[in-house]
């Protein structure tokens, strides 16, 4: 009789049932992590080059760990389907072993993702810096930042960081290449027609409001930023809080076979 009560815990439905569901959850999330910084690595809305060139580009470190992590909690959560099923010791020691890894690295992806968007999006100074430094400059890196922030300007009807004001106040790139009296701000700040024509060129460079936008791109910048991170990290700490408890469960599970 006591041979068959051991039997009885040793598989017991209602650890084995929690860990199939735990891990159910957690394979699903690993791959809903997956796609998510898939998308996150494809950068939809292009800013990587304002990351890079301040060499905190390590949200999409983080994400390249992530997709990492999502797939193998894929798999591993798979595995430990299986060794929940078969009540196998060895095989749960190993998904112990596995998740465990795999949980630091989605540690530090999260982590890493979220203090260095805390670090670009905290205060648009940083922003507005490189853009008087690099926009208009005759280097690859000012080429690649006028490109990225003349797209912006015209996508999201905007002008500077955070306003027309950022490039008549402090000195520029743009300033040195182009005379206040000339035109203060790129053109691209000049409000346009549907065939992509000024409105008013003179205007425009008078600041009068019909024909400039005064509204900043910082706003559409933080947003881009925000939504990867959110993606990255708070998702990541979501599946994170879930695995946490699973895995509490399958030591418990392990210390019973």
């Amino acid at each position: 009789m006591a041979s068959a009560a051991a039997e009885g815990e040793k598989g017991s439905p209602i650890v084995v049932g929690l860990l199939v569901m735990g891990n159910i959850i957690i394979l699903l999330s690993g791959l809903a992590l997956f796609a998510e910084t898939v998308w996150v690595t494809a950068d939809q809305y292009r800013v990587y080059p304002l990351m890079g060139i301040s060499g905190k580009d390590d949200v999409f470190a983080g994400a390249w760990i992530a997709i990492f992590c999502g797939f193998s909690f894929f798999m591993v959560a798979s595995f430990g389907v299986g060794a929940a099923l078969c009540c196998h010791r060895s095989m749960i020691l190993m998904y112990l072993v596995l998740m465990l890894i795999i949980y630091i690295f989605e540690c530090a992806s999260c982590i890493t993702s979220y203090t260095h968007r805390d670090y670009m999006v905290s205060n648009p100074s940083l922003i507005t810096k490189q853009m008087l430094t690099f926009y208009s400059a005759n280097t690859d890196q000012g080429q690649e930042l006028t490109r990225l922030w003349d797209r912006i300007m015209i996508e999201q009807e905007c002008c500077g960081t955070s306003g027309p004001m950022d490039w008549v106040s402090y000195t520029s790139a743009f300033q040195a290449a182009t005379p206040e009296v000339v035109f203060p701000w790129p053109p691209l700040c000049c409000r346009r027609t549907g065939n992509f024509i000024p409105l008013n060129e003179e205007g425009c460079r008078v600041g009068h409001v019909d024909y400039l936008f005064i509204k900043g791109c910082f706003e559409h910048i933080a947003h881009a930023i925000d939504s990867y991170t959110w993606g990255i990290s708070w998702f990541g700490f979501a599946i994170l809080m879930w695995t946490l408890p699973v895995m509490l469960i399958a030591m418990y599970f392990y210390t019973t076979l």
